[in-house]
């Protein structure tokens, strides 16, 4: 099946074409190029800190240096641990010129999730918060890891300026086990012998999601596939460099790679970040700085719903939500309170981010059966069809339901060593998403299941089993099942349903989430517990998790 957007000729009328030539520079050509063209151009806002284009491109040139200096070259990995702070971008530009690739990491991954990843990605260079070593400490020991760089929140703000309200708390360590960044960059000047030439096909990130094994996986993302889906962000949402980003999604998530660094840079645009989510100065800075666009969590769109400073104007114009299912109710709400209606997108890290969209000015449909609001329809270059559950290779007809399966310019290159993994990942070229999907004789595109048990907790993925393994280690837990359950504000949150042994005391629901707390990310925590006599289970053993979601 082709791509269906091609034969609804009614959706051309919202300006988005068919297909986008395929794109011929790199993101770091784009930056480079905003640097020559429009120096001083604001590139980044920081609370009431501009960075222009040529500052931007001159520190990330330093970084550069200082990499070269430290012999990391094509192919090297970076690890990052950073929230959404300017020197994520100088770090990601410094390691394109010397054509190594980023991988973005969780700043609240805990010891062993960040130890995995960081030695499944053998990088060699971290660079994390300070805040964040003594977490890091253990986990960069036993690692790949040949250099440790540190920085801080604090850096980059306006010295005239009292910190903002999000960074009243913060300050600066004095870390002596690590590099300083901001130190190291000035004392580095940039060399054009240094910068690597960069084609499409190199590897410009690993971004880690979880599979089906429950070990999360690195995505390869090439420089081309994330070229392409700027673009489509591009023109999808009809941005120039009038417009300004909002840069709601982190940067360590897909969302905030694409949809964030590499459209501001495309699009010549300026990208507003304001450390970590605070929809208190979201509206302040969207307000102050004529933003205008962003893609963001359902969850980021509903507490600024909820926000006292909603309803008085001047916020975004185009704002587009993805990687979590979205109540039809919601949309409606943020434009009556804030004047802009939410585009629902779907995409995932091993598509770079977009596969599918509502077309700017357009309203998705509610499929009347499952009352699913519509995800969209493809992007452009997008070939689409849904396929039988069991087999991949039978298409179902439109209306039915089955796996949604993709191809494109944008699908990624594969796991990082996991050669088996990307070979399940694709049948005859398609790649398959796990996710069932339904489209309707109008071409609309709705999820209306998930074929895997991944839990979608505010746009982060959380996989049952690892989840389960953290629970198994507290002494009175016996069984432990994780599911997913819907909630009004993260979309998803995780519930553990948990049988006790009858020789220990019963712990609380409170002892059992501080445990996980100490040994998971927040997000990862079981926001609900369930105390059973027995986990339902199928007649073979496996855990009847559809059953224990609707408990």
């Amino acid at each position: 099946m082709s791509n269906p957007y091609c034969r609804k000729p009614w959706l051309r009328q919202y300006c988005v074409p068919h297909a986008l030539p395929l794109p011929q520079h790199t993101i770091l050509d784009s930056l480079e190029a905003n640097a020559r063209l429009r120096p001083q151009a604001t590139a980044i806002q920081y609370f009431d800190r501009a960075i222009c284009y040529a500052e931007l491109d001159h520190l990330a040139g330093c970084f550069a240096a200082l990499l070269a200096y430290y012999g990391v070259g094509r192919g090297d990995r970076i690890a990052i641990s950073l929230q959404n702070n300017p020197q994520f971008a100088i770090i990601q530009y410094g390691a394109w010129k010397r054509g190594a690739a980023i991988v973005p990491l969780n700043p609240m991954y805990k010891e062993e999730e960040l130890a995995y990843q960081l030695q499944d990605s053998g990088a060699r260079i971290w660079v994390g918060l300070d805040s964040l070593y003594a977490t890091a400490r253990r986990a960069l020991v036993n690692s790949a890891v040949e250099h440790i760089i540190t920085t801080n929140e604090l850096e980059m703000l306006d010295p005239r300026s009292p910190p903002p309200l999000p960074l009243a708390s913060s300050e600066k360590l004095r870390l002596t086990e690590t590099t300083d960044l901001m130190a190291a960059l000035n004392r580095q000047t940039p060399d054009a012998r240094r910068r690597l030439d960069l084609t499409g096909g190199d590897l410009a990130h690993i971004v880690y999601t979880s599979g089906t094994t429950g070990k999360p996986k690195g995505a390869m993302g090439l420089h081309r596939h994330i070229a392409f889906n700027a673009n489509v962000f591009r023109t999808w949402m009809e941005l120039t460099p009038e417009d300004a980003v909002m840069g709601m999604a982190p940067l360590f998530h897909i969302t905030g790679l694409v949809a964030h660094l590499a459209v501001a840079a495309l699009t010549g645009m300026p990208l507003v970040l304001f450390h970590r989510f605070h929809p208190g100065e979201a509206f302040r800075l969207a307000r102050r700085y004529n933003a205008t666009c962003s893609v963001a969590s359902i969850t980021a769109y509903i507490a600024l719903l909820n926000d006292p400073s909603a309803g008085a104007g001047g916020f975004l114009k185009k704002c587009f939500t993805g990687g979590a299912p979205v109540a039809p109710s919601i949309p409606e709400q943020f434009e009556a309170r804030c004047g802009c209606y939410i585009h629902n997108t779907y995409g995932l890290t091993e598509v770079n981010s977009p596969s599918h969209s509502v077309p700017y000015g357009t309203r998705a449909p509610v499929h009347k059966e499952s009352g699913a609001l519509a995800i969209g329809v493809p992007i452009p270059n997008c070939d689409a069809q849904i396929v039988d559950l069991e087999d991949p290779s039978k298409i179902v007809p439109p209306g039915e339901p089955g796996e949604l399966a993709l191809k494109g310019p944008f699908v990624f290159e594969g796991y990082w060593n996991r050669p088996e993994a990307t070979a399940a990942a694709f049948h005859d070229g398609w790649f398959l998403t796990g996710d069932v999907a339904i489209m309707d004789p109008e071409g609309w595109f709705y999820i209306v299941d998930r074929k895997k048990d991944m839990i979608n907790a505010s746009g982060f993925k959380v996989w049952p089993r690892e989840v389960e393994d953290i629970l198994y280690r507290h002494p009175a837990v016996r069984e432990a099942a994780v599911v997913g359950v819907a909630d009004a504000y993260r979309g998803e949150t995780v519930k553990a349903v948990l049988a006790l042994r009858g020789d220990h005391s019963a712990p609380s629901e409170e002892e059992i989430m501080s445990f996980c707390r100490e040994r998971l990310a927040a997000y990862k925590v079981p926001r609900q517990v369930e105390f059973v006599e027995e986990i339902p289970k199928t007649a073979t053993g496996k855990f009847l998790r559809r059953e224990l979601r609707g408990r």
